[in-house]
């Protein structure tokens, strides 16, 4: 039997019926979302203040172990809001990996500044820290107190980590390099609501970092996303810039400085209120998909299924898949018999430094992201997968 046909036929293990389409990350609907919804027509609160909003800000927090929450409107709206109240200005450059999605870049040119890429490791998928470590060994230097790019002579104001497909960066000695070459970490951590590094959320050792509650991600609000923190000034200021910065006043229209129409309405918020009420459920139903996943896949030579790292446990938020190497030639033709079968598989992100508009921007060497690229293969996932066969 081919390749290809040995992972149509693992997938099946959690995916059975053929004549059904599955993708890969539905939302799973079973609680008060409808309840709170319509709360909001009937009463009319549907924008960007209400009860809701606060409640799911609050949920946020206590869920995360965080001081502060800030509902907005996406996760790039977050991430974006994240560089600012890093410091982030024109000119500056941030380290962030080359294997994310596209708005981890987006965010940072959004500040007029220069994404700076670094390679991951295959472990995490995430930063690597000690190639890191080494790179900038070579490349940086701190004059007045702040670190700088040696070659271009440019301000290294951040590094943002990117917890991918739910799995925790390893973020102890990545702190330590930011420590070191006093660079704020911000944690992308859009991916990994109830993810955890070493017993602590993901998002807790970042400065600040950013959520997504997309349609496919483990809970939505439709569309929106949230910054957390662990600073309570920082933590108002967001609340503060993504509400146009606005001076509370009854009647007056004052702003004293840039801000963002960036809330989330009190409508998506509702939904995410209800979303938080089952989310422990929504995990616990991940987790079991994912180790069905694990046997199926246990017999297969040359496929490994992607577990989470020893010190962290994760949302499992995409199950994935990685070829070996030998048969790194064969991902595109399981990427079409698994579609092509009605199971909806993709490859990892197209690495940034290829994309147009970032293919000048400085690079270190990416050669494990780029293998990572070349095997990695997402599964579906839904939560409602949970329990159909095995």
């Amino acid at each position: 039997m081919s390749l290809s046909s040995q992972v149509v036929e693992a997938i099946r293990k959690n995916c059975p019926d053929p004549e059904k389409f599955y993708p890969l990350h539905e939302p799973t609907f079973g609680g008060n979302e409808m309840k709170y919804t319509q709360d909001c027509v009937a009463t009319a609160w549907v924008s960007s203040v209400g009860k809701y909003v606060d409640t799911f800000e609050e949920m946020l927090a206590t869920f995360t172990g965080t001081k502060r929450a800030i509902a907005v409107a996406n996760g790039t709206a977050a991430l974006h809001i994240c560089l600012i109240l890093a410091g982030v200005k024109n000119d500056d450059e941030v380290l962030c990996p080359a294997l994310t999605f596209v708005a981890t870049a987006n965010a940072i040119a959004y500040c007029g500044a220069i994404p700076h890429f670094v390679d991951s490791e295959m472990k995490t998928l995430g930063v690597d820290p000690l190639k890191l470590k080494e790179y900038l060994k070579s490349i940086a230097q701190i004059k007045d107190g702040e670190c700088y790019n040696k070659l271009t002579g440019r301000r290294i104001k951040s590094l943002i980590v990117m917890h991918a497909f739910g799995h925790p960066v390893d973020l102890d000695p990545i702190v330590e390099i930011c420590n070191e070459y006093n660079i704020p970490l911000i944690e992308d951590a859009a991916e990994s609501i109830g993810s955890y590094y070493k017993r602590v959320h993901t998002g807790n050792r970042g400065i600040i970092s950013s959520l997504s509650f997309n349609g496919n991600k483990t809970i939505t609000t439709g569309g929106g996303g949230a910054i957390i923190t662990n600073d309570e000034e920082l933590g108002k200021l967001a609340k503060y810039i993504t509400t146009t910065a606005k001076k509370p006043h009854k009647w007056e229209f004052y702003h004293d400085m840039i801000g963002y129409n960036y809330r989330m309405p009190n409508i998506n918020a509702a939904l995410g209120c209800a979303q938080m009420e089952t989310l422990s459920d929504l995990l616990s139903k991940k987790k079991q998909v994912a180790d069905n996943y694990k046997k199926a896949f246990a017999g297969i030579e040359g496929v490994e299924f992607y577990d989470e790292p020893s010190f962290g446990k994760s949302n499992f938020w995409l199950n994935l898949i990685i070829l070996s190497k030998e048969n790194a030639m064969e991902r595109d033709a399981v990427l079409a018999a698994t579609n092509d079968a009605g199971i909806m598989t993709r490859p990892a992100w197209i690495l940034m430094q290829k994309l147009p508009m970032y293919k000048d921007c400085p690079r270190m060497d990416l050669s494990v992201a780029e293998d990572i690229e070349a095997r990695l293969i997402n599964i579906p996932s839904s939560p409602n997968l949970a329990g159909k066969s095995y």
